[in-house]
């Protein structure tokens, strides 16, 4: 018996990375999972690992989360679960930053979470139950150099975190954000990660002298996901081998 027997649970941007890695985790403990990515390749391809759907879906556009939504509902009956996980970043100072760039990184990153939350929780609210689960990062909760604008929006999904735990618990709902520290995946690495002296300064830097994994972050949306955690709301969890700690 797994944690998420019988959920339905849609997870953004899992066709790799810490998205991969929830999805995989979810299913491992019974979740049904709608895996969706602006990659349809990679979408598909993680669907058909775990036995879900892959759906090709856009944060960025209301209209593409709309469609993604609908789909789920129209194959599965509900949404038990949410996982905002979809992201990307442009490492740099921010005064030599391209503001071009700002409204890609907030788009994906804030208003992504925004999107689907406004599309998902009202089905989630009809049925007077749902967990949501953002992933936000540490950069949000202390700041991290060269990631400026990726902090902001990050931040600002710990703060519509908050408010969506206090607006919707009446109606059943659940709203945590999980904080990814330096976590081994292709984003990082794009982001000057795959720098053999940085990565070994950041090992350094975090007390459990490693780098997370996906699987880290997925053991940790996978317990607020589930009813083990049905009276947690509202929290922020940083999965960072403590390298900050609150």
């Amino acid at each position: 018996m797994g944690k998420l027997d019988n959920k339905i649970a849609i997870v953004t941007g899992a066709g790799q990375g810490i998205g991969k890695g929830i999805a995989t985790k979810l299913a491992a403990e019974g979740a049904t999972v709608v895996v969706t990515d602006i990659n349809g390749e990679t979408a598909q391809a993680t669907a058909a690992e775990l036995g879900g759907t892959g759906i090709v879906a856009d944060v960025t556009s209301l209209e593409s989360v709309r469609a993604m939504v609908e789909q789920t509902i129209a194959e599965h009956g509900r949404i038990d679960v949410l996982v905002n996980n979809a992201g990307w970043d442009l490492s740099g100072p921010f005064l030599k930053s391209d503001p071009a760039y700002w409204d890609k990184i907030m788009k994906i990153n804030l208003f992504g979470v925004l999107n689907t939350s406004y599309t998902v929780m009202p089905h989630m609210a009809q049925a007077g139950s749902g967990s949501v689960v953002n992933i936000s990062s540490d950069a949000g909760r202390v700041g991290s150099s060269g990631e400026a604008v990726y902090s902001a929006a990050k931040g600002g999904i710990l703060a519509f975190t908050k408010t969506m735990a206090r607006e919707t618990a009446r109606n059943g709902l659940r709203v945590n954000a999980v904080c990814p520290g330096p976590t081994d995946t292709a984003l990082f690495a794009s982001i000057g990660g795959d720098n053999p002296k940085l990565r070994e300064a950041l090992t350094r830097a975090i007390p459990m002298r490693r780098l997370g994994q996906p699987e880290d972050l997925a053991n940790a949306v996978s317990f607020l996901a589930s009813d083990e955690a049905g009276f947690i709301t509202g929290q922020t969890l940083s999965v960072s081998g403590g390298l900050t700690m609150n």
